[in-house]
């Protein structure tokens, strides 16, 4: 099979999409040849069997901090941010219609990685040459990109049902793809000091507060504690989210307890979290959060509100979930695990192991281009 994978990013060295770099070369194991076309490319190392194009996201990105340390005469007005805009969008949208031609001998099926917009630029041409496209999506908003792209492509794999909220006999639901060599510990020795980690932007929708109100009711407990945030922000919305909520971090008192981390790349993930006792999670999303995985390959016991992880750990290990911003349940919890855990995280563990393992998932979805059973 000679495949053509679209996605976002090609960056080991990612924060947030660094993950993708290992399922692209699970992928390289089961085809001919692999070409992965994305909006930016940065550090990878990929078999040969892999030929990665760029759209040119990471020479903007290197010419906007060029020009910003140039300029004197402060920022771009709103109407030349906007000209900027659209011209490097078009940049891209003629980038990638060039490529999907030029290699379009190269290439019998399409896997498009979340973002759909691809799916409904293809899907005249891919239509028209005979491909067959799939697209991965995993999110809890249905848009009216969506909408459209289920019409156009062949086939939607989403790791849960509320990953991929659309009725439609197209959608087939996979699991996660969590590359369990990379996380998975052996375990690691207890300390006298509680720890806590939690992974993810820092965005409203992750309910950062509920976290922090939380891990308080630890310090009025008198348990010893220390609670890393590791994820950064994307947005100004978001930048004012975080400062709002190291305020409230200080207003709890819980300045030396909670520490700021920051984006890291992927790679740095699975000893930040072999390192930790207790993964806490309020997303608002509905979709199952691959880090709520990660975290348990890698030996910490998971605490959640998260719909999908409750759909796939709710029968064996009910005492770790809560609801949604209820930071007193949250807290109870915590506690609880403190003195004494519950032997069901392991079990929960090895559920993930079949459900959520990259190999799996690929071997999977590989298989499903292979059979030709899908709706044309």
């Amino acid at each position: 099979m000679k495949l053509l994978i679209i996605t976002q990013v090609v960056d080991t060295e990612h924060s947030v999409l660094g993950f993708f770099h290992r399922w692209i070369a699970e992928f390289a194991k089961h085809c001919e040849h692999v070409h992965v076309i994305a909006l930016q490319v940065g550090q990878h190392n990929l078999p040969a069997n892999v030929t990665v194009h760029s759209l040119g996201k990471e020479q903007h990105l290197r010419k906007r901090c060029g020009l910003k340390e140039e300029r004197s005469d402060g920022e771009r007005s709103f109407l030349e941010e906007q000209i900027s805009n659209l011209v490097i969008k078009l940049r891209y949208t003629t980038r990638f219609y060039r490529l999907i031609w030029q290699l379009r001998h190269d290439y019998d099926n399409v896997f498009v990685h979340m973002n759909q917009i691809y799916v409904i630029l293809g899907a005249a041409f891919w239509r028209a040459t005979g491909k067959r496209v799939g697209l991965w999506y995993a999110h809890g908003a249905v848009t009216a990109t969506l909408y459209v792209s289920v019409l156009v492509a062949n086939i939607i794999f989403t790791s849960t049902p509320q990953g991929m909220r659309v009725r439609t006999s197209k959608r087939a639901i996979v699991g996660q793809g969590i590359d369990p060599v990379q996380f998975l510990s052996a375990g690691h020795t207890a300390d006298s000091t509680l720890q806590l980690i939690t992974i993810g932007r820092v965005s409203s929708s992750k309910n950062i507060d509920t976290l922090l109100r939380a891990v308080s009711s630890l310090k009025q407990n008198d348990i010893a504690f220390q609670f890393k945030i590791i994820g950064g922000t994307s947005t100004p919305t978001e930048a004012t989210y975080a400062k709002q909520m190291q305020l409230l971090a200080t207003e709890l008192n819980l300045e030396q307890e909670v520490i700021w981390v920051g984006p890291l790349p992927h790679d740095q993930l699975p000893a930040q979290l072999q390192s930790a006792d207790l993964f806490i999670h309020d997303g608002s999303t509905n979709s199952l959060d691959k880090t709520l995985v990660e975290a348990s390959f890698a030996g910490c016991v998971v605490i959640s509100s998260n719909p999908s992880y409750r759909g796939l750990t709710e029968s064996i290990a009910p005492e770790l979930l809560f609801a949604p911003k209820d930071h007193q349940a949250l807290a109870a919890i915590i506690i609880a695990q403190h003195t004494n855990p519950t032997p069901q995280a392991a079990q929960v563990r090895t559920e993930l192991l079949q459900t959520c393992s990259l190999p799996g998932l690929v071997s999977g979805i590989v298989a499903r281009y292979k059979s030709k059973l899908w709706k044309d």
